[in-house]
């Protein structure tokens, strides 16, 4: 990678950011598309900064920027035109800087869409699909599952009234899909023992000691299991998934696509998709040096 006067940044904005895989992932594209942009993580520590470097990457030709946790919510808020799609899920994890306008997007549901279609062999439709968790991945999860025309889902939270918070929030999207919602302990078992398929959508399985967001026993052969959690180590769920003959698939392949989509906004150029085959390896490798110097991976 060369830098010069022309090169564009590009980054991700976050707190913590010490550990995310995306600069490696992203320059690698870059690298292989010719584009003479720079990717790097930005530590925002609080909402003010938040809206000092939105301020920032208006007046400057930043190409655009990921959001994580804990600003995909807030930056929503900041950005001067919103996607459709982003609407629906409630949170922004794309910025298009164009023209000093910012450009909110959110492409973690296709991702989504796209990582159950290549790695699984998944298709959405007709399907009955039970949902871990009422945050913010929460939100792109069932943007995915509308787009993808589902046909019953429920939702599982400690607080169902969370649950029910996003049902209401999304309920002028639905289209014909209906939506439950229930709490681990009471009705959340019977949906899973008639599901397709599980997505956990909770933070559990961040930290290596997490236990499953739902009893293992619960799960059986012929369900496909994605947590959108990824890791070096299989989490509690996915190791429950794979025990019990369950298709189970880690979020590293969502992270991927969510992020080669980002790109193929940020290019403008249809005719050339950014690499998802080169930007998996990169994350892999910077997943395993992360896991070598015990940092972690999420």
């Amino acid at each position: 990678m060369i830098i010069d006067g022309r090169t564009r940044p590009a980054g991700v904005v976050g707190w913590p950011i010490e550990h995310t895989l995306s600069p490696a992932m992203h320059n690698a594209a870059y690298e292989e598309l010719g584009l003479n942009w720079v990717y790097l993580p930005f530590a925002v520590p609080d909402q003010g900064a938040l809206v000092r470097f939105a301020d920032a990457a208006r007046a400057v030709s930043f190409v655009g920027f990921n959001v994580t946790m804990p600003y995909k919510r807030a930056i929503l808020e900041l950005c001067d035109e919103v996607a459709m799609l982003a609407q629906m899920a409630g949170a922004v994890n794309t910025v298009h800087c164009s023209e000093g306008r910012l450009i909110g997007y959110n492409t973690d549901s296709r991702g989504l869409l796209e990582s159950l279609s290549d790695e699984a062999g998944f298709s959405l439709e007709g399907r009955r699909i039970v949902l871990l968790g009422a945050g913010g991945a929460a939100g792109a999860a069932v943007a995915a599952f509308v787009l993808g025309k589902a046909a019953h889902l429920t939702i599982v939270n400690r607080d169902v009234e969370r649950a029910e918070g996003l049902k209401e929030r999304v309920s002028r999207y639905l289209r014909g899909m209906e939506v439950d919602t229930t709490s681990p302990g009471d009705g959340a078992e019977d949906a899973i023992h008639s599901a397709d398929l599980v997505v956990n959508a909770t933070p559990l399985g961040m930290k290596p000691d997490d236990e499953s967001p739902v009893p293992v026993e619960w799960l059986r052969a012929g369900l496909t299991v994605y947590d959108m959690v990824y890791s070096a180590r299989p989490t509690a769920l996915l190791r429950g998934a794979e025990a019990a003959g369950a298709h189970a698939l880690g979020g590293l392949g969502m992270l991927v696509a969510q992020g080669a989509l980002a790109i193929d906004i940020w290019s403008e150029n249809a005719q050339s998709r950014a690499p998802r085959t080169t930007m998996r390896a990169a994350a892999e490798a910077a997943m395993r040096r992360s896991e070598a110097e015990g940092g972690g991976t999420v």
